[in-house]
């Protein structure tokens, strides 16, 4: 072999080590983005949205709307959870649940995660102001719920409630995307409100694993000033209330009988979310994204 095939076949094995070098630091990278933002939590938000976008449609939204109302909503998610990161990384710091979070470790500091915020805000705000100039003039107003959720933790236990206001957000948005207007106000009301009532009530679930922490720390929740059995009887008649306001959507909105086996799934789910709350990966997770999915179908096939 050649002094020159000797160095070109050094050079290609030192490229080729240096592509898989930088092929595993992407994938940390990309590892460690997708945990801070908790992308999958979206897998039960986003199916509301569109069952907010569908019971909206009086024909078939096109692929374009559907793909901004993603893009929106992908954008929303990124500004939630990194505003919730930055504002409670200093509890989490103290928190031995969440310690091991990228802020409060170090394996982030606050520039990557502003800029994670900046290019959520822009997704959001891009895709609604492609969606119409209603849903753009509208756009701020979850921007606030979000900044606002995470410090009323500080000062009331109704801090859940800011949890289920955010999500309610996600259906009357999807509503909004597809009529340009508020002509239709009362009609989208309906799932919105279920969405309040289900989310606050799993989120009380959720809040059942910092009941300690939060009574050490003086911060509010109902698990941490009532109790954690009383917390979960909060949480058990919110659900109620969320089934009762699906069984008024199926009456008023859907007026479908093909719409009461999706309708029964759903009243089960939410009654094993309740039986499994001790289990808060299933309860929480697993079970609230085939809650999701479960309207989403109810809504599709009733339409």
């Amino acid at each position: 072999m050649t002094n020159l095939s000797k160095k070109s076949s050094l050079l290609n094995g030192e490229f080729s080590v240096h592509l898989l070098d930088l092929s595993i630091i992407a994938d940390e990278l990309l590892k460690k983005y997708l945990s801070f933002i908790k992308i999958e939590h979206t897998l039960f938000s986003l199916p509301m949205i569109y069952s907010g976008v569908f019971l909206a449609s009086k024909e078939q939204p096109s692929v374009q709307l559907l793909v901004f109302v993603l893009i929106a909503a992908i954008g929303a998610r990124l500004v939630a959870m990194t505003l919730n990161r930055i504002i409670d990384r200093e509890i989490d710091r103290h928190n031995p649940r969440t310690l091991n979070r990228e802020l409060p470790s170090g394996k982030m500091n606050l520039r990557q995660s502003y800029g994670v915020l900046i290019a959520g805000l822009v997704l959001y705000v891009v895709s609604a102001k492609m969606i119409s100039d209603f849903c753009f003039y509208l756009s701020p107003i979850p921007l606030v719920v979000f900044v606002v959720y995470p410090y009323l933790k500080r000062f009331t236990p109704l801090a859940h409630f800011g949890v289920g206001m955010g999500l309610a957000m996600g259906p009357l948005g999807g509503f909004f995307a597809v009529t340009g207007s508020a002509e239709r106000f009362g009609e989208s009301l309906l799932l919105p409100l279920f969405n309040l009532f289900w989310a606050t009530g799993f989120d009380i679930i959720y809040s059942t694993l910092d009941e300690g922490f939060d009574k050490k720390a003086g911060l509010y929740s109902f698990p941490s000033r009532f109790g954690k059995a009383r917390a979960l009887q909060i949480s058990a008649m919110l659900h109620v209330l969320a089934f009762i306001v699906l069984i008024a959507l199926v009456i008023i909105s859907l007026k479908a009988l093909i719409a009461l086996p999706f309708l029964l799934l759903s009243g089960f789910l939410l009654w094993l979310e309740q039986h499994k709350a001790e289990d808060v990966e299933l309860a929480f997770f697993k079970i609230n994204i085939v809650v999701g999915v479960s309207i989403l179908v109810m809504i599709l096939v009733s339409i």
